[in-house]
């Protein structure tokens, strides 16, 4: 199984990015699928969540409005739309997938596969 996340960059504050990550090995349907990011010196924590059956979606308040996570079975790739960067959206973003999951935050703990990551970087 690989997870293979692109689109980071050097963003300018108040810019956008639309993060990818194309799955192989998987049945991706099967799937609910979801974007962490890790800080420097901070903890992992969790973006964005679409579930693998009817394709909800949920986010996290500090991303609200700004992030869009979707989806594309037949090319099994879930994607990130990131909106409005500032400098506290720097980080390393990854993707994760976890079988069956439900359509609420989970740890990082929970995944059952997940990628190398994605450098995102906004300038102020």
């Amino acid at each position: 199984v690989q997870l293979q996340a692109s689109g980071g960059g050097l963003v300018q504050a108040g810019g956008s990015l639309g993060l990818s990550c194309a799955a192989s090995g998987l049945t991706f349907s099967h799937y609910t699928m979801y974007w962490f990011r890790q800080a420097p010196g901070k903890e992992r924590e969790i973006v964005a969540a679409i579930i693998w059956s009817d394709g909800s979606t949920a986010v996290a308040d500090s991303v609200k409005g700004r992030f869009t996570i979707s989806r594309d079975n037949a090319k099994n790739t879930v994607y990130l739309q990131t909106n409005s960067l500032n400098s506290e959206d720097t980080a390393v973003y990854y993707c994760a997938a976890e079988i069956w999951g439900p359509l609420k935050f989970r740890d990082w703990g929970d995944m059952n596969y997940w990628g190398e990551g994605t450098q995102v970087t906004v300038s102020s």
